[in-house]
């Protein structure tokens, strides 16, 4: 499910999913937590031609079972998805440093 990329001293984990519509997109993790016992990854797609350096939209999703199999999921709850977003939003705002 995942594949892990060495850049400039660090680990670079992507993922390989599936869309809707069959088509398989890179994803690099850029964040990961745990939250009331299920884990969740906030990721950018790896080759987006519309994503600037100024601009980091990431998609939220969660680890779930298929059987034996652990599989990533969108969330659709939407509390739970304000819920995780406002964590990965403060994470995210606290790695910025606005003096360089």
């Amino acid at each position: 499910m995942s594949e892990e990329r060495m850049n400039e001293n660090e680990e670079i984990e992507i993922f390989t999913l599936t869309d809707e519509d069959g088509n398989e997109i890179d994803f690099e993790v850029i964040g990961e937590c745990e939250r009331d016992g299920q884990r969740y990854f906030a990721m950018i797609p790896v080759d987006d031609p519309d994503a600037s350096d100024d601009v980091c939209e990431y998609v939220i999703l969660k680890l779930a079972k298929d059987g034996d199999e652990e599989i990533l999921v969108s969330v659709d709850d939407d509390d739970e998805l304000d819920d995780v977003a406002d964590y990965f939003d403060d994470l995210f705002s606290q790695e910025i440093d606005y003096d360089n």
